[in-house]
Parts: C-alpha cells; structure tokens; sequence
C-alpha cells in the first residue's frame, strides 16, 4: 500500500521547546480549500497536558523573574521574526483555514500589532508608591498569576493565538495553547518562531486535542487562568467548569451583529461596507454582519448591495467555509428562511468556483458565494442564531427605535453598527445599542490597540477585555507593600 504524502509533517505537541511525540490516536487535518489531507494531529491526554504544566511550572520562577523589560526585548525580536516570515505564515493560514491569501496577510499583520502593544507594557505596568504617613511607604506592583491556558478557535488560526500570547507572555506567566484542532499547523510554526526569537523553554507550550483536552485544561489544578474563544454554548460550558475549579476564566462566544442602516447613508460607502462585513472571511468571524435592520426606505442601498456582493467571487477573493457540516448547516438557514417567507435576493448557493472545485460535494470545495436575505422575522432560526458563513439577513424597521428594540433584544453583544450621516442618529445608537463594540458608518468595529477587544451578554463571560489595557488586570494580580523604616519618625494612626 502506498504511503500518503502530507503537505505537511505530522503535527506534534511542543513541549519545553520541543516537539513531542506521544502515543494518543490522530486524526487528520483538511484544507477546506479542496478537501485534502494536509497533516495529521494527535488527541491528546490529560497525562499530556499534565507534562505540558509541568514544564510550564518549571519555567515559571525563572521568566517570572526576568525583568520586564528583558522579557520585551524577546517581543522585539519576535514581531520581526513574524514580519520575516509573513509570506509562509499567511500561507499556512490560507491553506487550513481557507482564507483568501489577502486575508491571511491581514491577520498576520494583526498579530504584529499585537505584538507590538506587548512590547509597550513596561510602560504601562510601572506600579505605583505613595508616602501615606510620615516614612511610611505603600507600593503597588502587578505580579503574573503563574501557568495559564489559552484556547482558541478555527476561524483565526494565527491571529487569536496573539490576542493572548504576547501580553501573557510579556507579563511574566507561562502558558499552554490549545488550538483548534482543525488547524494546528499555525500554532507549533508560532512556538518555533518564540523559540528562535530567544524564548525560554517550557514557557510557552502547545498541547492539541478536541474536547477531552479542553475539560482536563478546566480542571487541571496546575492552571490559573484560563481563556476561551468560540462557540457561546461551549464558552458557557467553559467559563462555568473552569471558575468551579477555582480559576480565573475569560471565555469569548458568538455574537449576532446587527448593522442598523437610515436611508441617509452613505450609498457607496455603505453597501461596500456591509457587503464586507458579511463576506470577509468567508462570515466566519464573530464580528461579521449577520443582520442588518433597514430603517424606512432603504431599497436604494439593498440595490447597491447586491451589486457590490457579486463582485465576490468563490475561490478567487471569497474563501470557503471550515468544512462541509458548516457548508450543510448554512444551507440549512437558507432554505428554512426562505420557507418562512423570507426573500432572497443573492442567492450563494452552488456558485461556480474558480479552478473547477465543486461547492458543498465530494472531499471538499465547500464554496458558498454572498447570500443577500430580504424581510426575515425575528421569529425565525436565521434571526436567533449564527450563521457563521457569507450570508446577510434584512429585518425592516419602521424607525430608529424599533430598530434599537430589535438589536438590543438579541441575547448576543459583541458588536452593533449605524449606517448615517446624521450625528444625532448615531448618537442615539451609540447610547443605546446594548453591545461591546460600536460602529459608525464601520461594518466591522474591532478597536485597535491599544484599545481592548470584548463584547458584552452572551458574547462575554467573565472581566476583563482579551486584549489592549484591559487584559493586564486579567492576566495579573496586584501585590501591595507596606515599609517603614524609620523608628523616629512620628506615629499615627496611619502608621
């Protein structure tokens, strides 16, 4: 029998700053971009997981112990390794995740940035010391919490990983990644690259594995923190194991964005907007626009949508979906939308494909192009849950309030967007939208840094933001001293 040929090695474990074999069953990786075996990854053990913590204990005193600014100048030489590398790194995530290669250069760059706010954080951690009383001293100093988990998602295989690598790192914990295991192919390649920057090993680990590592990362009793991207009803399940065992927890879930369109917007500037915001990355990400609520006559700028949408074109600037359950479950809401009644007006579904793949059949291809969907209810599945795929509902509103109303009762809150020229409409959404991250006249808000990302509901559960300022307070905890020296000096009651 002839050996299959991966594109790449087998995925392994790293651990202490190696790659580690172990005898767990694999399971293989395919490119949604034709359905291919690209590698294969291992499902990992709690008996693994635990030697992960275990090289992570060992590093903790001695990275702890580093000075900050020491530990940043690895971060320096780090973002470069990242901007040496970007053609192979945006490669890596174009072929297992299946974004355009555009895309993929635009997520790398982001996780530059990333790295670049963690090489300020000495900066912004500096502490603080007052004279309370006569020789008497109080000093505030951020300590790191010790071993810390991150686990991330499909959708951002490069990204997400530096939503949480860089500032944890930076301010002196050690960490295990646990990536998706349908693309870990980026993770060990970000390990390598820290190890060849200068970090020390053991103290940044990646253990991959599906469901079973994830529950023994909650109840790992070595592990102080844990963070979580993805789906609401596994971020629920996570937040709430985790925090049972006493952990610091922060986990992201989904969100049903709305994008709140007046007819005075912008015609251009809107359509191409929002036609972006429910196709970049093929609607696979938890700030794409799901609904837009049209307010008063806004069939002018549906028009414009559709045209702006047909420049999309499957396999050329438009990726697929992660695989074909998600391909199928999209087609899903399509259909049952338009039994309820719902019209659509941009039909995705099988596009022809550049290249000759086949949409949604055989090993992969799993292609939908844009899907415009006009007068659909809050009542339907379409309204209620994410679709996760290149597909835009529209609910029509009478005016801004009603508009409001059907925003804000959708249990998600990561992100809500207005469409106008008009500052007092804008400022109304901006007041009232009940979402984390609002935009005007933006389709996709995500802040930049050093502003935090983070939505609110069922988007969030926990404090603290993922990133920017806010996640210094997530990933540390304050230690507070008290001095005094002087005997001579005057006593009071505050000394």
């Amino acid at each position: 029998m002839a050996t299959l040929t991966l594109k790449y090695p087998e995925v392994r474990n790293y651990i202490a700053g190696e790659p580690i074999a172990n005898g767990s069953p694999r399971m293989d990786v395919h490119s949604p971009l034709d359905g291919a075996v690209i590698s294969t990854v291992p499902l990992s053990t709690a008996a693994d997981l635990d030697k992960a913590v275990q090289a992570a204990e060992a590093a903790f005193p001695g990275w702890s112990g580093t000075p900050i600014k020491e530990r940043a100048q690895i971060f320096f030489r780090y973002r470069e390794l990242l901007l040496k590398n970007r053609e192979e790194l945006a490669t890596l995530v174009h072929t297992e995740n299946g974004k355009t290669m555009d895309e993929s250069y635009a997520e790398v760059d982001k996780s530059m940035e990333l790295t670049e706010f963690a090489c300020s954080l000495p900066q912004l951690v500096q502490g603080e010391v007052l004279e309370v009383s006569k020789g008497v001293e109080c000093r505030i100093e951020r300590k790191p919490l010790g071993v810390v988990a991150s686990i991330a998602p499909f959708n951002f295989p490069n990204m997400v990983p530096h939503w949480t690598i860089p500032n944890a790192l930076m301010l002196g914990n050690t960490m295990i990644l646990k990536p998706s295991e349908v693309v870990p192919i980026s993770a060990i390649r970000i390990a390598e690259l820290l190890k060849e920057a200068g970090l020390p090993d053991g103290v940044f680990n990646v253990v991959n594995g599906d469901r079973a590592i994830v529950e023994a990362i909650c109840d790992h009793p070595g592990i102080k923190a844990v963070s979580f991207v993805g789906s609401t009803k596994v971020a629920k399940i996570v937040y709430i194991r985790a925090t049972s065992t006493l952990k610091r927890a922060l986990c992201l879930g989904g969100a049903k964005n709305h994008l709140l369109v007046l007819p005075d917007a912008h015609l251009e500037m809107t359509a191409s907007n929002v036609v972006a915001s429910m196709s970049g990355c093929a609607g696979q990400r938890c700030m794409a626009a799901a609904q837009m609520v049209g307010i008063g006559g806004v069939e002018h700028i549906i028009d414009q949508m559709i045209i702006e949408a047909k420049k999309l074109v499957p396999g050329k600037n438009l990726g697929p979906v992660i695989s074909k359950a998600s391909y199928e479950r999209i087609l899903g809401f399509i259909a049952e939308a338009e039994k309820a009644g719902a019209k659509v007006l941009l039909d995705g579904r099988n596009p022809q494909v550049e290249g000759g793949a086949d949409p949604g059949s055989g090993p992969g291809g799993y292609y939908l192009g844009p899907t415009i969907i006009d007068h659909v209810t809050a009542d339907m599945r379409i309204s209620q849950e994410e679709v996760f795929g290149p597909v835009i509902s529209i609910i029509r509103a009478k005016d801004l309030d009603a508009a409001i109303a059907i925003e804000n009762a959708n249990p998600y809150g990561n992100a809500a967007a207005v469409f106008t020229q008009s500052g007092g409409q804008a400022r109304q959404v901006m007041e009232r939208a009940s979402a984390g991250m609002i935009g005007v006249n933006i389709g996709v808000p995500v802040p930049r840094e050093p502003f935090s990302f983070g939505g609110w509901n069922d988007s969030k559960f926990g404090t603290c933001d993922i990133t920017g300022k806010s996640s210094i307070e997530f990933w540390t905890q304050l230690k507070k001293t008290t001095t005094k020296w002087n005997p001579e000096g005057k006593t009071n009651w505050m000394s």
